[in-house]
């Protein structure tokens, strides 16, 4: 029993004294740590991509809510979607002046850059 005790306390102290040199292996295998730079760059561009998700889909909200509060367009019509800022417009509302509306409410949301109307059709 003495033995084995003898063992497990040899084989404690040798852990514990190799623990200083195992963080000294880590640090010097891993390099990218040390440098602050390329891990901040990685987060801004991860940030990037989702605030620019986030902005789409903020747009798309704000359009098609517009679209709906506007007694001048038939929301529900209209389907709304949202790539870097240019909103796509497609459906089929009653006349000419009812998608001229929507592209033009479209145009005013903050954050959009451009208006494809392409895919909105006026019936008559």
């Amino acid at each position: 029993m003495n033995m084995i005790q003898n063992s497990l306390t040899a084989a404690a102290v040798a852990a514990a004294l190799s623990l200083p040199m195992a963080g000294a292996a880590f640090a010097d295998t891993t390099p990218a740590l040390d440098k602050a730079d390329t891990v901040m760059l990685a987060t801004n561009d991860t940030m990037k991509e989702a605030g620019d998700a986030t902005s789409d889909t903020w747009i798309t909200t704000k359009v098609k809510s517009s679209l709906l509060a506007e007694d001048a367009t038939p929301g529900m019509d209209i389907e709304v979607e949202t790539k870097d800022g240019v909103v796509s417009l497609s459906g089929t509302v009653a006349t000419e002046a009812e998608r001229e509306a929507a592209i033009n409410k479209a145009k005013s949301i903050e954050g959009v850059r451009d208006v494809s109307a392409d895919g909105l059709k006026a019936a008559d």
